[in-house]
Parts: C-alpha cells; structure tokens; sequence
C-alpha cells in the first residue's frame, strides 16, 4: 500500500528479457534505500513492483508480460516516479493506492494557469466509471484531485513542487501514463451491484 506522494524520480537503466517478461534494473537516487529489503514492495511509475535485488544506485525488480501489457513507462532511459511502500506510523498525505494499475489514461491537453498547468486526461471507460470531481485519482503514482469531469475526460491542476518533483512535469499532450482509481469507487460499486436483495446483479 502506497500514500501516492512520490518521494523521488528515477529512471529505467535496463530492461533484460526474461522466461516470463522483462527484469528492470531502476536508478533510484534518493530513495533511501539502505535500510532496502528483498521482497519489499516499491511502485514504479504507480505500479507496485517486487524488489529483488538492490545495488549502490537502486533495485531491480521483475515486470510480467500481463503488467507490461496494461502499464506504460517502462522503456529503458524512461524517467519513473519511485515511492516505497506505506509504514504504519508514516502520516497519509495522498490517498491510500494500492499500485494496482487500472488502466493506461492518455494526456489530451496541457496549459499553464499561472505556475501551475492543468492537465486534461482521456481515461478508458473502464476506468473512467470511477472518476469524480473532488474524487481522488493517481497518475503515474502521484495522488492528485480530480477537478473537472467530462464524459471519459477528468482535468488535474498540478503545483509547481509536483511539477518538479516528478515525472508529471514533462507530460505532454499524447503522453500515456497509468491509472489507478481511488479504491473506495470500487468498492462502492461492487455494494450496489448487490443492492437491496443481498445479490449480485
């Protein structure tokens, strides 16, 4: 379970086939890993990854054919959000995200407005059933609020620290970035599916 506060940017120095997918080796300056421990959880990128192997500059870690299949971003030379996972006693600052990646969204506009940009996503219907304005929703990792929602399009207002602090910043129109809804959207539907007789429709 992750908090959605990305905590440093790094990036994807190689991708190594494998008999089930690919191994990535991730440059991860700042992420404190020298407490690191294998099998810890990391996201990458907002998509929860195993840790199976640490070095002096970061980790690698395994991605099956099904994740890269319905995830974006893990090319070599990619720039990648990194956070590691939720501690108990750490303050929840985004929302909880389990980094389980709903879907791949596509940037349809970028403007500034002041030093801030606001952002307009096209999400898959599937995932775009789950957004609401004021709902919360993460890009790449990044715990944001939805501001405007038209059909299966939701607009974002980023500040300037998140600009800068992540991979959010050099999105351009066209960019494809992975989204995953805010649980709670799930579960509520998964509740009225059962309505009033107690079974599933």
């Amino acid at each position: 379970m992750f908090t959605g506060i990305v905590t440093a940017v790094g990036s994807i120095a190689t991708v190594r086939p494998t008999q089930g997918g690919v191994r990535l080796h991730v440059n991860a300056p700042g992420l404190g890993l020298a407490d690191g421990q294998i099998g810890e959880s990391i996201a990458v990128n907002g998509v929860c990854l195993t840790a199976i192997a640490f070095s002096h500059d970061g980790f690698d870690a395994d991605v099956s054919r099904e994740t890269r299949r319905c995830t974006a971003g893990f090319e070599q030379g990619a720039r990648v959000n990194l956070e590691r996972a939720l501690r108990l006693s750490d303050r929840l600052g985004g929302h909880l995200v389990s980094g389980h990646v709903d879907g791949v969204g596509r940037v349809v506009s970028v403007a500034n407005a002041g030093d801030n940009r606001v952002f307009w996503f096209d999400a898959p219907p599937e995932v775009a059933r789950y957004v609401a304005v004021k709902g919360s929703i993460a890009i790449n990792g990044v715990s944001l609020t939805v501001n405007d929602v038209k059909a299966t399009q939701f607009s974002v207002n980023i500040i300037p620290h998140t600009l800068a602090a992540t991979n959010l910043g050099a999105l351009a129109a066209g960019a494809r970035v992975n989204l995953e809804a805010d649980t709670v959207a799930r579960y509520v539907e998964r509740l009225n599916q059962f309505g009033q007789s107690g079974r599933a429709s």
